[in-house]
């Protein structure tokens, strides 16, 4: 637990009850003989399998996919190779294809057999690997697969581009009787790889639903790119972010809610501590002495006249939020964010809270 004193919240942090949802299940973590299953459903586990058969190509003859290593090769050039590649190139890629959604498909299953998946009619695929053909055709082939196994569930593409989408989940962390004097939120998806923060547009006047939601201006920032990056360099670069969003937005004379919503890896106590599950950010996030809404609150402490508030959940959770306008014909329904490693949620309808 964090020692810090906990900061004035509108919701909690890490919250199973959410303004339009009950949130029935989040960063499950299966294993199996072989270690976790969701390191067999991430976009490094793709690139492994690119490279079993690169490897078999080679033993016979030579690589039609050249001597980039597999885990180098840009998304753009595998989604070239597939579309108009050499024959034996594009051949890699598809068995590479089958081969991933055979795995999805199976670890997809193990999920629906949880007693908090039961009764789910259809599952969003976000996450990094979804912005490419190849990972939309992977989400496909599974889809077939599911289906073909009578599961009864429906597995789709998340509607947004997944750089936008863990922004524009934030915007349902908190009741929306809380926007309506504003035009904009700030919002945070913190990754594996990248940290995102933008100003996210609420267009209440033409959706109070917050089905229009659109992402005004946001800033990336590689932290996988870069060697030896410490927590609080992190941190630093998106108080930095944050503060350029709030300058860009006082100049265009958006006005910001005083609130940050933030979707970061692992499992979210409610003052706002990082259990478990972050091992991939740069340093120890899951410290006892580290309490990241404090640190923000710190780097920002007011937006406009008035303190600002900071909720903190799963990174998942929020991509997930984002499907809300996406999923009123069904009851039960979840999330796959292939990225890092396979970030899960599940969630549940219900009546909106009234304003």
């Amino acid at each position: 637990m964090s020692t810090q004193a906990p900061l004035p919240a509108v919701a909690a942090h890490g919250a199973k009850r959410l303004p339009s949802v009950d949130l029935d299940s989040y960063n499950v973590e299966l294993k199996d003989d072989e270690g976790f299953l969701g390191d067999r459903a991430s976009k490094g586990a793709f690139r492994d399998i690119v490279e079993n058969w690169r490897a078999a190509m080679r033993k016979v003859g030579s690589d039609p996919l050249g001597e980039d290593p597999s885990d180098e090769l840009p998304k753009k050039k595998l989604d070239d190779v597939l579309a108009r590649g050499d024959t034996e190139a594009a051949g890699i890629i598809q068995g590479a294809i089958e081969e991933f959604a055979q795995e999805f498909a199976l670890i997809a299953r193990r999920f629906l057999k949880l007693r908090e998946w039961k009764d789910t009619q259809r599952i969003a695929a976000g996450g990094g690997f979804r912005a490419s053909r190849v990972g939309e055709l992977v989400i496909g082939r599974t889809s077939v697969i599911l289906k073909a196994q009578k599961l009864g569930v429906e597995l789709v593409p998340i509607h947004h581009d997944p750089d936008e989408a863990g922004l524009l989940g934030t915007v349902h962390l908190a009741p929306v009787w809380m926007f309506k004097a504003f035009d904009a939120i700030l919002g945070v998806d913190i990754g594996g790889t990248n940290i995102r923060a933008g100003v996210v547009r609420l267009n209440l006047k033409a959706a109070p639903d917050l089905s229009k939601t659109k992402v005004w201006k946001f800033g990336l920032w590689r932290h996988g790119d870069e060697e030896e990056v410490s927590r609080r360099q992190a941190v630093d670069v998106l108080a930095d972010m944050l503060n350029g969003l709030v300058s860009a937005a006082t100049k265009k004379n958006v006005k910001l809610a005083p609130f940050i919503g933030i979707g970061c890896p692992g499992v979210i106590e409610e003052d706002g501590s990082i259990d478990r599950g972050a091992q991939n950010l740069p340093g120890n996030w899951s410290s006892s002495k580290f309490n990241l809404p404090s640190v923000i609150h710190e780097a920002i402490p007011k937006i406009g006249e008035h303190e600002t508030s900071i909720v903190l959940h799963n990174d998942a959770v929020v991509q997930g939020l984002s499907e809300i306008p996406y999923m009123h014909d069904v009851e039960h329904w979840g999330v796959f964010t292939i990225g890092t490693g396979l970030g899960n949620a599940r969630f549940t309808n219900r009546a909106r809270d009234s304003d």
